[in-house]
């Protein structure tokens, strides 16, 4: 939880054990009058964003609930709430009247300008928001899904009944914003400076899932019956690709499978299926050759993502019931043995938990560097070791190159973390064995050097090139000799005195002396 700890913004509290982090943002939402101090940076660099927050606050409190006995037997139960309540404490900011909900703090035009210290972030830092006139249905939902997920953990775990009150008060207004506000739209349709960063164009899991955790968090069925009204009424239009904190549909079958089973345990049974047969002809995804599932679509950005997010939900599943077979089972240990190190990296792709680990991870702060033009060399080592962070992952070939600008394969990010952290909790909780990089000895392969002209792509694009190249000697070759025998067999008929001595029969063909 290290991680979330080097993401906090705003006046960092006392007990704070990141000493190279300093207060910071600390008049975010003056501009609309309202205080959106403190809550966590998003990624990287200085943004906030309540989408991926939200995302990753609903699988942290699920999964700290379905496994609360992990952070018991790591005494880190009051680690655990101090995560997630400095993300639910900014939630609740973002909230300030029943029909608004802050989305955004930063400006990316501005912020992706800048690559330096925590000190100095540059201003202004506009605030963003939906209300009433400028709907945002999907960040409305998902919101009111984290704070209804983080009320059920504190209420029946945390035993903090007062805070998880005040946190269902705000879920229940939130989803009411979410269904009224008309015509039910994507946020970032209605705020138009989140669209290159997090641009949704879906909010119908959100409806599905943000009621399903108000049933959870109440034990009302009246939200269950809006959940399955709502299902019915989209069942069409969902998508059923893979969960991350742009769609929910995956995650909404699951929970609602383990609060109405007669309606939905057939449907996450046949959405998980549908993902994890990579043999179907309709499946996009398939395993790289080192075993890392890999999804069109998804994995390009950050592969480490499509298999902690489908881990995760086969990993609930497992935990709803228990009867499920040994390949959901397998599947998680697979992929997390892939991520914690068996792989032909000898890489664990969590900073500082190895020698092996990412060194150069995409993050401003923790580089210890001033210059945006020169990202990768100054410093040449970080100045800080990100530790916990989840990085995007290698490429297809199960290539890693730790390039500190290569944002695909080094960026950080709250929503990467989230999976990733509820999953160690289940191996915990089943006992398993210790993780494959405690037995790694061996170093990381030096594949190539640090230049980033050289990155996966560029090399594909050289084999192609050459394997080009080979065929159309081939085939030029093939055409000289072609037009050789037509020229020799016409000379079989018309032999050209003059060159008669050029050329010699050997049974029955012109060859070239």
């Amino acid at each position: 939880m290290l991680f979330y700890e080097a993401q906090r913004s705003g006046k960092l509290p006392e007990n704070n054990r990141i000493p190279w982090r300093k207060d910071s943002a600390l008049i975010d939402g003056f501009d609309n009058n309202v205080s959106l101090t403190e809550g966590y940076y998003d990624a990287g660099n200085y943004l906030k964003f309540t989408v991926p927050l939200s995302h990753a606050i609903s699988l942290l409190s699920w999964g700290a609930a379905e496994w609360f006995d992990s952070y018991q037997r790591t005494n880190l139960v009051e680690d655990l709430r101090g995560t997630i309540k400095w993300g639910t404490d900014w939630l609740i900011k973002a909230h300030p009247e029943p029909n608004v909900l802050f989305v955004q703090v930063g400006g990316g035009e501005i912020d992706n300008e800048y690559w330096g210290p925590d000190t100095n972030i540059p201003l202004p830092r506009p605030s963003y928001m939906i209300n009433s006139s400028a709907p945002g249905t999907d960040a409305a939902a998902l919101t009111s899904a984290a704070l209804s997920s983080a009320s059920y953990l504190f209420k029946n775990y945390l035993n903090d009944t007062a805070y998880a009150n005040e946190l269902l008060a705000h879920a229940v207004s939130l989803m009411d914003f979410a269904e009224t506000a008309k015509p039910w739209t994507p946020y970032s349709q209605s705020v138009p400076a989140a669209a290159d960063y997090y641009n949704t164009n879906r909010y119908q899991s959100q409806l599905i899932f943000g009621s399903l955790w108000l049933n959870k968090a109440t034990g009302n069925n009246t939200y269950l019956e809006k959940a399955n009204a709502y299902y019915d009424m989209f069942r069409t239009e969902l998508f059923y690709g893979i969960t991350d904190w742009s769609d929910q549909t995956g995650a909404a079958l699951v929970l609602g499978a383990s609060l109405n089973a007669t309606k939905y345990k057939q449907l996450a049974t046949d959405y998980l299926n549908r993902v994890l047969d990579t043999t179907s002809q309709d499946s996009i995804c398939n395993y790289t050759y080192g075993g890392l599932f890999y999804c069109q679509g998804y994995s390009y950005s950050n592969s480490v993502m499509p298999p902690l997010n489908t881990a995760l939900l086969v990993g609930f599943m497992k935990k709803s019931f228990p009867e499920t077979g040994s390949n959901y089972t397998d599947f998680v240990k697979n992929q997390m043995n892939y991520i914690l190190g068996s792989n032909h990296m000898n890489t664990p792709y969590i900073v500082g938990v190895h020698k092996n680990s990412p060194r150069n991870p995409h993050h401003a702060a923790a580089s210890g560097g001033t210059d945006l033009k020169k990202i990768n060399e100054s410093p040449k080592e970080m100045a800080h070791i990100l530790y916990g962070a989840i990085v995007g992952g290698p490429d297809y070939y199960d290539n890693f190159y730790d390039i500190r600008n290569d944002y695909r394969q080094t960026e950080v990010a709250l929503d990467y973390n989230a999976p990733y952290q509820s999953l160690i909790a289940y191996q915990i909780s089943i006992g398993a064995s210790d993780p494959p990089y405690v037995n790694i000895t061996q170093d990381r392969p030096n594949i190539l050097s640090g230049d980033d002209s050289f990155a996966g792509w560029k090399i594909a694009v050289i084999v192609v090139s050459i394997l080009l190249f080979l065929a159309l000697v081939v085939l030029a070759i093939w055409w000289r000799k072609r037009k050789q025998r037509a020229s020799h067999a016409n000379r079989d008929v018309f032999v050209d005195e003059s060159k008669e001595d050029d050329e010699t029969f050997v049974g029955g063909q012109t060859v070239r002396a």
